[in-house]
């Protein structure tokens, strides 16, 4: 069964990886998603505000010595003292690309364009051979209109591709008035393909200490419909790479996806669940499911249950939803 496919212009054996996640942060892991048949490994994200703390840092170190004498250029700080994590995380890169033969993606999180987009540059040069630009942004102004905060991702894309030759994923929300439009102007803007969709924490009230509470909820196979919709919808109509993270926790599920159109998918919850080991079981799944359905290769299944054959996606999802809400028996 011939199950490679591309992704990003990266020519991988099959479409399974692991999505963002600290499973990569131990190499000896790292080698068991490999061996378990991860096409490709995906970081954890180094977020722009790491990045922001430690050059403030920097300059409170800085400014806390100009009014010294000459002599005093000696306090200067170290570079591994304030550049730390982010160098550590540019270290984790070669690392992982030593242990493992597979491509590596790299993750940026971040929302504004500033200094720190450099680091897109570091990343490629430390052997990153595509970067995953994990785009979260909240707003709560209400005076910033969802056009303005579209523009702040245009612009971020823009500026990162300025800096690096490698490809780009944006990894995006569900929450744009015209995702289409917003996902192709993203392309025009130099990205390479999208991620569908990223999961938000949702902290939680505490009613008794009147505080905010992190909570920490891994993904149920059911949040895989709402990737599946917008996959059908923009795969039919918009030719990029697109990559279905969230809710994929079996081999059927993985089917579900590339039917809609992905070309790969991310599995994290469930590799938090069931170990490295389960990428195996998954990848067996789904060569089985292919074989038992007559498919000779996965891309002779990808997209056929994509929209092509329904033009007026608007009128393919209310009919849907007249038929759900009629088949209801109290």
């Amino acid at each position: 069964m011939n199950l490679a496919t591309e992704y990003l212009g990266l020519k991988l054996k099959n479409p399974l990886m692991p999505g963002a996640s600290p499973l990569v942060d131990d190499l000896s892991t790292v080698r068991r998603l490999e061996d378990a048949g991860a096409a490709a490994i995906v970081m954890h994200s180094l977020f722009e505000e790491q990045i922001e703390l430690e050059r403030a840092a920097l300059d409170r170190d800085v400014e806390s010595h100009t009014q010294s004498f000459a002599e005093a250029l000696t306090y200067l700080p170290n570079e591994d003292d304030f550049d730390e994590t982010s160098e550590q995380y540019l270290q984790l890169i070669g690392k992982i690309k030593a242990t493992v033969s597979v491509p590596v993606i790299a993750s940026l999180n971040g929302i504004t364009p500033g200094g720190w987009i450099g680091h897109a540059k570091l990343m490629e040069q430390a052997g990153a051979d595509a970067l995953e630009l994990n785009y979260y942004d909240i707003p709560s102004d209400p005076n910033t209109s969802g056009a303005q905060v579209e523009k702040r991702a245009i612009d971020l894309v823009s500026a990162i591709r300025k800096n690096i030759s490698i490809p780009i994923a944006v990894k995006l929300s569900p929450f744009f008035s015209s995702l289409p439009n917003f996902v192709k102007q993203l392309l025009g803007a130099g990205a390479n393909g999208v991620v569908l969709f990223n999961r938000f924490y949702q902290p939680d009230i505490n009613i008794e200490d009147l505080d905010t509470e992190s909570v920490l909820e891994l993904s149920t196979p059911s949040e895989l419909r709402l990737r599946l919709r917008w996959l059908a919808i923009l795969s039919a109509q918009i030719n990029t790479s697109y990559a279905a993270t969230g809710g994929i926790h079996g081999a059927q599920d993985a089917v579900r996806a590339i039917m809609a159109g992905a070309h790969v998918v991310q599995i994290v919850s469930a590799l938090l669940r069931n170990g490295p080991e389960h990428l195996a079981t998954v990848l067996a799944g789904l060569s089985q499911w292919l074989e038992e359905h007559e498919y000779e290769s996965l891309a002779q299944m990808r997209g056929t249950m994509n929209l092509k054959h329904c033009p007026d996606a608007t009128a393919f999802e209310r009919a849907n939803y007249l038929r759900i809400l009629k088949s209801w028996q109290v």
